[in-house]
């Protein structure tokens, strides 16, 4: 996407929010910018006055202009303070509505999205990214606005002093414009660069800090440590890449700025002796030339800045052109109340096409209040079948219905809203126990909360806990054991009360004292509600009025436990294999 569309699309929303301020701080730019063109004439003054009559320099004329610069300056405070108070603020708060806006969207973007994306670079872009962004959204209008005043001003006034001279001086900033627009160039891909690899030394932290039991366990320091360095290492790279063509620009302007000022002695110099510019006009002229070089260095340094705020646009436009999961528009059917019936009619699905199909042509109804357990072989497509149901994935071909309604027509918070989901890699936020229990439910009292905490079997461990349902469960729970976890998530759903249930190997990892605890946990919950249920341990199902074995030829049997034993197929053999 080309920048300007990109600005127009991405950016100008949430400037056009704030554009009242950006119009005073405009204002304010063009006060403080007046208090800088306007000394170069007061000096001009006092100085045409001693060499032309200096009987007329007096204590009144110097008082005056004294006074003049003083107003100007006394402006210039306030105007300053507004301008870095109120232009900052403006800053953070389009860094904040941009901020929202990409959190929101990535809650609302695919799984398939995160199977490819890394958190931290994730966590790259809605930080530092959007950093740089609102210095960018301040200071950008700021900086060209007052560029572009004190460029105008002083060549129109140099020129009305003397206009070969402005001619020759100016001559060169054509030059300068192209060389700062070729590093610009050259910065830019740097400036991408770096943030990209920023990323990956942030998701590389991040994976290792949360990781840090295994790296402990398998005494991984060294191992870590070095992958570590080695993106340190092509980040310092990039760094100094980016340094080098910020040096490389700098030394330009500083050649440029050098050769004006040749430009400015020479000429000046033969204009003045052939007395074709008096001395008081050859020294406003210094000051003019002096104010516009500095303005033009204020922009080179600006540059860097300017390169990171558009990159970070950017890399927010990349985000946010992601497509959302749809399902999120209001006007999607609603699903009422649900009996719990599932239907998959020749349900299609892949993650790649080039990697095959994981499900084909599958076919299978269940009835409400159903027990449902799904086996077979690592690979067979068990979770993704399930995965499919709350349409965490959407489907290559075929229909899935809830209760007769197509998902694919339905609103995903109401059609998530009625599957409860257990998994064996049970997620805790970092919160209290009554926090977490309470997602199951937002705005739930703490007797629901707690009724809930009873039902899964969980009540008896948390009020043994230092603070009882305020307890801190610590990042990702790492405070509790693997089945008080487990319960914390069983009571989640409980509160949630979803007519659908699936449980994708809840006590796979789980000790024999903890696993039986879950286990009565799970058989409460299931009662009543059309349930999925898939195991590894084939004797956790044989309770399950029907169990599928799915394989990759799809549901190869189905039928009871004692049905398929006798059977003798893949699931006698499989039962088998786990005696």
């Amino acid at each position: 996407m080309e920048r300007k569309g990109m600005l127009r699309r991405f950016f100008l929303p949430y400037f056009k929010k704030h554009k009242w301020i950006v119009v005073l701080d405009l204002f304010c730019a063009a006060l403080t910018t007046l208090n800088e063109i306007v000394l170069p004439m007061l000096v001009r003054q006092i100085t045409a006055v001693a060499i032309d009559d200096f009987s007329r320099l007096t204590i009144r004329l110097v008082l005056t202009l004294a006074a003049v610069y003083g107003t100007l300056k006394l402006i210039d405070v306030f105007a300053g303070y507004y301008m870095i108070y109120v232009g900052h603020s403006m800053g953070v708060m389009i860094e904040k509505d941009m901020r929202e806006a990409m959190f929101a969207h990535l809650l609302r973007v695919p799984f398939s999205y995160y199977d490819s994306t890394k958190v931290g670079q994730l966590m790259a872009r809605i930080t530092t990214d959007l950093f740089d962004i609102a210095e960018f959204s301040h200071h950008c209008p700021e900086e060209f606005f007052i560029f572009g005043i004190k460029i105008a001003v002083s060549f129109g006034f140099l020129c009305t002093i003397n206009l070969p001279l402005t001619v020759a001086a100016f001559v060169l900033l054509p030059f300068m414009f192209f060389g700062t627009m070729y590093f610009r160039r050259k910065m830019r891909k740097v400036f991408k660069a770096r943030r990209e690899i920023a990323g990956e030394v942030n998701a590389k932290t991040e994976n290792s800090l949360l990781g840090i039991r295994v790296v402990k366990s398998f005494s991984g320091e060294t191992a870590e440590s070095a992958q570590f360095n080695e993106e340190s290492t092509r980040l310092s790279g990039v760094q100094r890449a980016s340094y080098r063509y910020m040096a490389r620009l700098n030394a330009m302007v500083r050649l440029f700025d050098g050769l004006m000022y040749v430009v400015m002695l020479l000429i000046g110099g033969v204009f003045v002796m052939q007395k074709k510019i008096t001395t008081a006009d050859y020294t406003a002229y210094f000051l003019y030339v002096g104010m516009l070089i500095a303005a033009i260095k204020r922009i080179v340094e600006f540059t860097e800045q300017f390169e990171k705020g558009m990159t970070g646009i950017e890399r927010f436009a990349e985000v946010m052109t992601v497509d959302p999961e749809p399902g999120y528009d209001g006007a999607l059917e609603d699903l009422g109340e649900v009996r719990g019936e599932v239907v998959f009619r020749d349900v299609t699905f892949s993650y790649d096409k080039e990697k095959g199909d994981v499900l084909e042509h599958l076919n299978l109804t269940v009835a409400p209040g159903e027990n449902i357990a799904v086996v077979g072989p690592s690979g067979s497509g068990k979770t993704t079948m399930c995965s499919l149901i709350s349409r965490f994935y959407d489907l290559s071909s075929g229909v899935i219905t809830l209760d007769g309604k197509d998902i694919q027509s339905l609103n995903l918070a109401s059609l998530r809203g009625a599957v409860g989901v257990v998994e064996q890699d049970v997620y805790l936020f970092s919160g209290t126990v009554a926090e977490n229990i309470r997602y199951g439910k937002p705005g739930a009292t703490m007797e629901e909360i707690r009724h809930a905490a009873e039902l899964a079997g969980a009540d008896e461990f948390i009020m043994k806990l230092p603070q009882q349902y305020d307890t801190f469960v610590g990042e990702r729970g790492v405070m509790l054991s693997g089945g008080q976890k487990q319960r914390i998530s069983i009571a989640r759903v409980f509160l949630k009360d979803p007519p659908v249930l699936i449980l994708d190997e809840a006590t796979s990892a789980l000790d024999n004292e903890s696993e039986q605890l879950v286990k009565r946990s799970l058989r409460s919950l299931s009662k009543g509600r059309t349930t999925f249920t898939i195991a590894h341990r084939l004797s956790t199902i044989r309770n399950a009025s029907r169990i599928l074995v799915l394989t990759e030829n799809g549901i190869e049997e189905e039928g009871t436990h004692d049905e398929l034993l006798a059977k003798g197929g893949v699931y006698a053999r499989l039962y088998r294999g786990m005696e």
